[in-house]
């Protein structure tokens, strides 16, 4: 059972830092609790579709190649 919980927690807190580091949540500046909701809720759903691609490049490359490169960006919605 504690093998159990350690392995939950340790998905539980890279996740939360994955968020942190990468879309740098913990500084966004929202106080609204709906848009601080539905803004987490997008970022997971990024994180997500950012890990499915399988290029051996950090997050955060991903997130700066998304931005500049159009092709790419559908690439990653499709």
């Amino acid at each position: 059972m504690a093998q159990y919980i350690r392995n939950h927690w340790a998905i539980e807190n890279q996740l939360h830092w994955q968020l942190d580091i990468t879309f740098r949540e913990d500084d966004a500046k929202i106080r609204n609790q709906n848009a601080i909701i539905n803004l987490h809720q997008v970022r997971k759903w990024a994180l997500l579709i950012l890990k499915k691609m399988p290029e051996k490049i950090s997050i955060k490359r991903k997130r700066k190649k998304a931005h500049k490169d159009n092709l790419y960006l559908l690439k990653l919605l499709s």
